[in-house]
């Protein structure tokens, strides 16, 4: 076999999270002896394990884990990375794109690393807000760049499906150091994140 899928979870955890899960659907009307939701209890407790599976994570650590010495001081653009977190205050997803930059200052760091940083941000009861102040400093205090610009792009369920019902807002949130307050640079930044590849 090629191929496991592997799965690890606090089955206590997960017990007690599906016991609370069977409880509110009782509670809505539901019969959760039914067919379809006999095992929703816990599949839902192991899908809040994973979406909330960055409180676990160090995302400095992470960055760490891969700076590399280099004498450039070029932008460096890593753009539409995807993300998913879940709303904080109706624990409803929202979704988008984050926009990451950062000026070199003797210092890079692999990549990936920047889209592991988001989604070890994302994967928490989470405001966009925080979110992209929280990607922001990361890369700041790991790297001490010249300057970082994080933009996220994100569509709210809270907003969609509950609520006003706007389906087609879009929220976007920004957040700069350094060089990156400079009107200049800051709209290198907004041009190069804005550019389609031909």
């Amino acid at each position: 076999m090629n191929y496991q899928k592997m799965e690890k979870y606090n089955e206590e955890s997960v017990n007690k999270i599906a016991e609370h899960y069977s409880e509110i659907l009782k509670t809505l009307g539901e019969d959760v002896g039914r067919e379809g939701l006999l095992k929703t209890p816990h599949r839902v407790a192991k899908s809040m394990h994973f979406l909330s599976s960055g409180y676990h994570m160090d995302a400095y650590a992470i960055m760490r884990g891969a700076i590399f010495h280099e004498e450039q001081s070029q932008m460096v653009v890593v753009k539409d990375i995807e993300l998913y977190s879940l709303c904080e205050h109706h624990l409803l997803p929202f979704y988008g794109r984050a926009h990451i930059a950062y000026i070199p200052n003797g210092k890079i760091v692999g990549l990936s690393k920047l889209a592991r940083i988001v989604d070890v941000y994302a994967r928490r009861f989470q405001v966009q807000e925080r979110l992209t102040i929280q990607i922001r400093d990361c890369i700041q205090e790991t790297l001490d760049p010249q300057g970082v610009a994080v933009v996220i792009e994100a569509k709210h369920l809270c907003m969609m499906m509950r609520g006003v019902q706007k389906q087609n807002s879009v929220t976007t949130t920004s957040a700069f150091t350094g060089e990156f307050q400079n009107q200049s640079t800051r709209s290198e930044f907004i041009n190069l994140i804005s550019a389609k590849l031909s």
